[in-house]
């Protein structure tokens, strides 16, 4: 139904297709069920499952606690889709409305949502990256493996990267009780994410659990035997650590090639898309019938100057979606802003940390409440004089306090004394991120530059 503008039509009788079988895809699809969408629905994705649930994979599986063929999305509601799983899309068609899959079929659509997510960033030296025993850790298949070479009992792994995953999987391999030595070459664990502060807590975590931690080193090269099974990492140091499973966590990479030369606005850094979740196509000229949502998606967010953020959160690529959904189906005025305050949790080493906000654009903390010796505490992350995101270990009660501290853009340090604040906690303090112009792996929130309109962008909530 191309040039036709009814979206009376477009709910009975049109064509939606979401390419990635993803957590995004699915609750899109939903949501475009809920809100009457009647039409043909066509479900692309690159592997050969249905979707299914990411976290529980550097979790659950890995401690041998649940299968990684039991980790599907729950469904909310039926979403009567054709589904073409374990066909890759290869390319985009603009002009024609058409998605090209890698088995040659092409797949016509009035309204298009990519969520194609992103990829483990796998080891740069090919040859290496192909030794038995060397993995990393991102899908379904993934998981399955690596627990099978965990369940061997293998005489040490080797993490490269404390980041989340990295120190997630860390942790799952010390509560199995196997020798971890862990490769980090920021200054800390989670430092991309949260910070030096944070960081060193992160890293005496590990430590006290037996974990080998190496920070501010390399892995150089990656040693094979005769047999081609990995036996050895060689460090930047110059030391050498025998591992016979290595696991590589070095941050993902969008899955944006297939849109190389389609005339949308996507590149390494994701797709471009506004505030309603529409993407831009490279004249930066928003398109009307393609929308982005999910972990590929880059979009301006208003609580944070406008500046494009990419989130690889859950709960964003839910929320995201759902806006997606309503806007493929809405009138512009009726159309809704992807407000939602992001937020990430993450389990390791006995502690519970969640964080709201953008922690990692903040350049000061302070520690508003309990204690950073006793890995209790809720950290406050300040910019330019106001509350930009906050993180906890183990007191997450706390949390909606700071998300709508964050939503009203209260000022930093926060004018108020707080019950169980220690003493030395009064004052913020530098939060330590690594150098910008240093690359790191590990942020949940990554900022990708302006709007070139931002000026001009004024973003209501719905009430």
């Amino acid at each position: 139904m191309p040039g036709d503008g009814s979206l009376e039509r477009l709910r009975r009788e049109g064509r939606i297709v979401v390419v990635g079988a993803s957590l995004a895809g699915l609750r899109a699809a939903e949501a475009l069920r809920a809100k009457g969408f009647e039409g043909s629905l066509t479900m692309i994705g690159d592997e050969p499952h249905e979707p299914y649930d990411r976290p529980p994979l550097s979790k659950q599986v890995l401690l041998g606690r649940a299968a990684a063929d039991r980790t599907a999305l729950p469904r909310l509601r039926p979403v009567d889709a054709t589904w073409r799983l374990g066909v890759p899309a290869s390319g985009l068609d603009m002009a024609a409305r058409r998605v090209r899959l890698a088995d040659g079929d092409e797949v016509p659509y009035d309204r298009l949502l990519i969520a194609t997510g992103v990829r483990a960033r796998p080891w740069p030296h090919e040859a290496e990256a192909e030794l038995d025993g060397v993995f990393v850790l991102r899908t379904r298949d993934d998981s399955a493996a690596l627990a099978r070479r965990l369940d061997a009992g293998p005489k040490r792994v080797l993490v490269i990267g404390a980041g989340f995953t990295g120190s997630e999987i860390a942790s799952a391999c010390r509560e199995r009780g196997l020798p971890v030595t862990v490769a980090e070459r920021g200054s800390a664990p989670l430092v991309g994410a949260l910070g030096g502060v944070v960081g060193s807590v992160a890293a005496e975590l590990q430590r006290e659990h037996g974990v080998d931690l190496r920070c501010g080193v390399m892995v150089t090269a990656l040693e094979g035997d005769t047999s081609g099974r990995v036996r050895a990492a060689h460090l930047s140091d110059g030391s050498t650590v025998e591992a016979d499973v290595v696991i590589v966590s070095l941050g993902a990479t969008r899955n944006t090639e297939w849109l190389a030369g389609s005339g949308l606005g996507a590149g390494p850094r994701g797709i471009a898309c506004d505030a309603g979740c529409r993407a831009f196509d490279i004249r930066g000229i928003v398109t009307d019938d393609i929308y982005a949502a999910g972990d590929v998606a880059r979009s301006p967010h208003a609580l944070f100057g406008y500046q494009f953020l990419s989130l690889e959160h859950w709960g964003n690529a839910v929320s995201q979606a759902r806006i997606a959904a309503h806007n493929m189906l809405s009138e512009s005025t009726d159309r809704l802003p992807h407000m939602e305050v992001p937020a990430f949790w993450s389990a390791q080493f006995g502690v519970n940390i969640k964080s709201v906000g953008a922690p990692s654009l903040g350049t000061e903390i302070l520690i508003s409440q309990g204690s950073l010796q006793e890995r209790r505490f809720v950290g406050v992350y300040g910019y330019q004089g106001r509350v930009i995101g906050a993180v906890a270990f183990d007191h997450a009660r706390w949390l909606p306090f700071y998300r709508e501290l964050i939503e009203t853009t209260a000022s930093f340090p926060p004018p108020f004394d707080n019950v169980d604040r220690r003493p030395g906690g009064q004052r913020p303090i530098d939060a330590d991120f690594p150098d910008p112009s240093v690359p790191t792996h590990g942020p949940t929130v990554t900022l990708s530059g302006y709007s070139p309109a931002d000026r001009r962008m004024t973003f209501t909530p719905a009430h």
